[in-house]
């Protein structure tokens, strides 16, 4: 696997301030005793807490400064470099401390030190131990930090996006022109948008692959309503519908484009054809419409909803969900594959 795509984009934090230099301690003071009173440790384990308390703080401290003093050119890197650059820092504050503290020692205890070269590279053993760890939290940290302001972003943007004037205006006068010619079906749109808003509002909940289905046949049930023979529905779903979790509204905004970007545009009866394949381990839906005629105008439409449907995709079921596009032939063609191991 190639580190670079599996590393998240990461930004070192200003770490400058009272609250992360206090933390600082409190962690270098827990890992100080945990080296003193460590099990076949012969020598005084007070003296050696003290000891190896100053020495952890002055790394700690050290490397927290330079980090502070580098931060804007470290966060121009790339994410592995950031990190190799960041250990780097480290490994250099506790050589420089290694020496300095040689050298006391050495002049206060002769008998009791090892050399120079065994002194530095067992505290960069230790270092780099503590490095791993540290790199480990951050990434957890920076990926949950993201998971959430994706979840937030996508959730406000599934929001905005299903309740957009032109098709809250479009529906409505549909159910208005349906009153006077078909009532049953006016009362069946309005339900329909009603499920719709519905859905929108609870943009951040799982439903069920069956019940998304549904509400992306409600979605074209309106539109079939406005566009009429300009527009052509073809459904293959199995049966029965296979049972898996998913985000609320993650089928239906793939619809929405390929009503927007292709059959209003369209200047031929356009066909929508959706398409549900089940195999051992993942579920597959795969959509495809008519480019139009503004072919260059829908993929920069689609991209936006591709890229907050990917966020929502991976904050469920991580790096298992796929979504692929691609234009052949004069239609556009979204794959969206579900992991059924992923579910919720």
């Amino acid at each position: 696997m190639n580190l670079q795509w599996a590393l998240p984009a990461l930004q070192l934090p200003y770490l400058c301030h009272g609250h992360f230099v206090v933390r600082l301690l409190v962690l270098g003071q827990a890992l100080a005793v945990v080296l003193a009173f460590a099990p076949g440790i012969h020598a005084e384990p007070w003296q050696r807490l003290g000891l190896i308390s100053l020495f952890v703080h002055w790394v700690s401290l050290l490397t927290t400064i330079c980090l502070c003093q580098l931060r804007q050119w470290l966060n121009s890197l790339a994410p592995v470099w950031l990190l190799l650059a960041t250990v780097f820092i480290f490994e250099i504050a506790t050589i420089l401390v290694s020496v300095i503290s040689h050298s006391w020692l050495q002049a206060q205890h002769p008998s009791l030190l090892a050399s120079l070269t065994g002194f530095v590279l067992a505290n960069m053993m230790i270092s780099g131990i503590v490095a791993v760890i540290a790199i480990q939290f951050f990434i957890i940290h920076t990926e949950h930090n993201q998971q959430v302001r994706s979840q937030s972003q996508a959730e406000f943007n599934a929001l905005q996006a299903r309740i957009e004037p032109h098709f809250l205006f479009n529906s409505l006068n549909t159910v208005a022109e349906l009153i006077h010619v078909a009532p049953d079906a006016a009362e069946q749109a309005l339900l329909n948008l009603s499920a719709l808003f519905r859905a929108a509002l609870n943009a951040g909940q799982v439903i069920s692959l069956a019940d998304e289905l549904k509400l992306s046949a409600q979605y074209l049930s309106l539109e079939q309503w406005r566009l009429g023979e300009r527009m052509t529905v073809q459904w293959d779903l199995p049966e029965p519908v296979p049972a898996m979790q998913l985000p609320a509204l993650t089928i239906q905004p793939l619809l929405e484009n390929a009503v927007r970007h292709g059959a209003e545009q369209s200047q031929t009866k356009a066909m929508i054809h959706i398409t549900v394949l089940e195999s051992r381990r993942s579920v597959s839906i795969v959509i495809t419409n008519p480019l139009g005629n503004k072919a260059q105008q829908q993929q920069r439409g689609n991209g936006m909803a591709l890229d907050n449907i990917r966020q929502r995709l991976q904050l469920h079921f991580g790096i298992d969900a796929q979504l692929h596009s691609a234009s052949n032939e004069g239609r556009f063609r979204v794959k969206l594959v579900l992991p059924k191991q992923g579910e919720a």
